[in-house]
């Protein structure tokens, strides 16, 4: 498939030309003043017409989307049929390739603020709303001439980057994981596909080592600490034999499923089709990534002496514009960093004063909530064992988790959904720069389960009261369940996804599991659902601070862990997440915020006909959104429940 500019401007020019028109004047009636039916069939004839062409606009956006990320049509499960193409492709993330993708937003984006929605039906005017926020955030993000902006790939479209390359950005760190989870090997011509990916993957490195090249000339640079970290992590793949790696492993595996003899075979003497494509998988990783992670290595081990310990991005070229840029990004609001700041404290105080009692009634009496919480860490009734029976322990706990929320469903939902899940340990090669954990759903066509993926580098990052919390987070009725429903909604809406919508719906998640009684027998949990809402209460106060006030990365880490009784560990790669994706933490806590205040407002306004099932079903069948758009979709609902 290729985007066809000619059938761009072609079309947009029609919608341009519609929109612009009054209704009265495609009535066919000059000089006469039309009945009530006429009016009324010349409104419906007209919306619709306005629907069409709006609706090929969305068609072509949604075009736009697949072929600059490919991997999108792979993740949603619909690589195959009119988008067979897609499935052999990686985004072009070289310099020409993003400024590309630049290009074709931007030609879109004239049609998309041209067309006039109260000319629409509700539901085509509030898919075109929709997008056309992603499509100027996403132009706006360009205007920066470095980074990563990743708004429209429903693959990473929650983090945007002033980095291409860092320990948790890049094609080192995603595309491995991608293609293991996400590319299906089924047939011959999968396993072909997945080769041209591979192929794809080491020119993917190579243009990401062009553009760090080019950022630092312009100065910028990763922080020193990060720096470190990243060299680290493509150091000691580079130092495994390339047939280990993962990108070969998966396929390897996945080859032997297809023809059972295949692992049984000698790979240089078989004449099994099976062993040929496992050995140009090595040839590839020898040959080509290999030596394209090497030349990415010698980039920045060139810019390494230029770091400087600089943690916030206000230290970049244009940084505090930066800022402002992903903090409208990461949680689709107006509010400044002071005020989201601001949030962060009330926030916590309010959080810390719930936490209160329930740490008296344990007999944690002394000292401050946060020094409490990080000596009940301590305690060794709430630890998993070290090494491989702890991350045994751990996936069990899971598992029996999810199984406990899953039959809770009912109570909380009318519309129900699957929630196809696959619980997963992050890669051993990337877990030193990974989150604790992450979750989505799976694929569209229900052939790919969702993916609760779990941080297993040290049973020390989890524990026996917060594991559970953060399970409903990734996984049910998180992460893996809110993104099923987008399922229902048009193939664009699908792929898009709001960082401020996604993630507060994870800490509402949270909140319904505690509000169906999970923590009625074990009060210690829902001391680690109120920590984990304050931890996200902590990332408004750092996240600002870091980068707007300028705090260093150790005052970062010293007043999360003082202030919240986080685990030291977890609390360091989470610092230097924020470093690499400045605003992008700032959703969660922003989102839940605003979920709540809606549905305060939907109890006053309703009063007796508030129904708790139907509001959440409100949330989740309204799709992925910016958080304006979530009031207008609240707003239909409490007319609807009102008549």
């Amino acid at each position: 498939m290729s985007f066809s500019r000619r059938t761009l401007l072609k079309n947009s020019a029609a919608t341009l030309a519609l929109s612009t028109l009054p209704l009265a004047s495609l009535s066919g009636c000059r000089d006469t003043k039309p009945s009530t039916r006429q009016a009324s069939e010349t409104t419906v004839k007209t919306t619709s017409q306005f629907d069409i062409q709006a609706k090929k606009l969305l068609e072509q956006c949604t075009e736009l989307m697949l072929n600059a990320y490919p991997e999108s049509a792979s993740s949603a499960g619909i690589d195959h049929g009119q988008y067979t193409a897609l499935k052999s492709k990686l985004t072009n993330r070289s310099p020409a390739g993003q400024d590309q993708i630049k290009r074709d937003v931007r030609a879109l984006l004239k049609p998309l603020n041209a067309l006039q929605t109260d000319a629409l039906s509700k539901e085509t005017a509030l898919n075109i709303d929709v997008v056309r926020s992603v499509f100027q955030a996403t132009s706006d993000g360009f205007d920066f001439p470095y980074g990563d902006v990743a708004l429209l790939n429903s693959n990473w479209s929650y983090r945007n980057s002033p980095y291409t390359v860092a320990q948790n950005t890049g094609a080192f760190v995603e595309i491995p994981s991608f293609l293991d989870s996400s590319h299906s090997v089924k047939t011959e011509q999968d396993a072909q596909d997945y080769l041209h990916r591979m192929r794809a993957y080491a020119k993917q490195l190579d243009g990401e080592t062009e553009r760090v090249r080019i950022d630092g000339e312009a100065g910028v640079v990763l922080p020193d600490f990060l720096m470190e970290k990243t060299l680290g992590q493509l150091r000691e793949a580079r130092a495994k034999p390339p047939m280990t790696w993962g990108v070969v492993t998966s396929l390897t595996a996945r080859v032997a499923k297809m023809n059972p003899n295949f692992e049984n075979s000698s790979l240089e003497n078989s004449s099994l089709e099976n062993s040929n494509l496992a050995s140009e998988a090595q040839r590839i990783a020898s040959d080509e990534i290999g030596p394209a992670i090497d030349r990415q290595i010698r980039a920045l081990e060139r810019l390494a002496p230029r770091t400087t310990s600089d943690a916030g991005v206000w230290a970049k070229p244009d940084g505090e514009a930066y800022y402002d840029w992903t903090l409208r990004a990461g949680t689709t609001t107006t509010l400044s960093a002071d005020e989201v700041h601001q949030m962060g404290l009330e926030e916590l105080a309010s959080l810390q004063a719930r936490m209160e009692p329930i740490l008296q009634s344990i007999g944690y009496t002394q000292g401050s909530v946060g020094a409490r919480m990080t000596a009940l860490g301590k305690d060794k009734q709430y630890l998993f064992a070290e090494g491989d029976p702890g991350r045994a322990e751990i996936m069990k706990f899971i598992n029996e988790t999810v199984d406990d929320i899953r039959a809770r469903m009912p109570q909380a939902f009318e519309t129900l959904v699957p929630g196809f899940l696959e619980v997963t340990r992050i890669a051993p090669e990337v877990e030193a720069g990974a989150p604790g954990a992450y979750g989505g759903a799976g694929s569209i066509d229900g052939t790919k389960p969702g993916h609760f993926w779990i941080n297993l580098r040290s049973t020390d990052l989890h524990n026996k009261f917060n594991l559970a919390d953060l399970t409903y987070h990734e996984a049910i009725p998180g992460h893996v369940w809110q993104g099923e429903y987008t399922f229902k909604q048009p193939l664009i809406r699908s792929l898009l996804a709001f960082n401020a919508y996604s993630e507060g719906w994870a800490l509402y998640a949270q909140q319904i599991a505690d509000e169906l009684g999970v923590y009625d027998d074990f009060p210690v949990g829902r001391l680690g659902y109120l920590q984990s809402l304050a931890f996200r209460a902590c990332r408004l106060v750092v996240d600002t601070g870091l980068h707007a006030k300028r705090w260093t990365r150790q005052e970062a880490n010293e007043w999360f862990v003082t202030n919240n009784g986080s685990n030291p560990e977890e609390v360091r790669g989470e610092i230097d997440r924020y470093c690499a994706w400045p605003g992008q933490a700032l959703g969660y806590k922003v989102g839940h915020s605003a979920i709540n205040r809606l549905r305060q407002n939907a109890k006053l306004r309703l009063g007796d006909a508030f129904n708790y099932k139907r509001f959440n079903d409100s949330i989740v069948l309204g799709g992925s959104v910016p958080m304006t758009v979530l009031g207008r979709i609240i707003d239909d609902y409490i007319v609807r429940e009102s008549t």
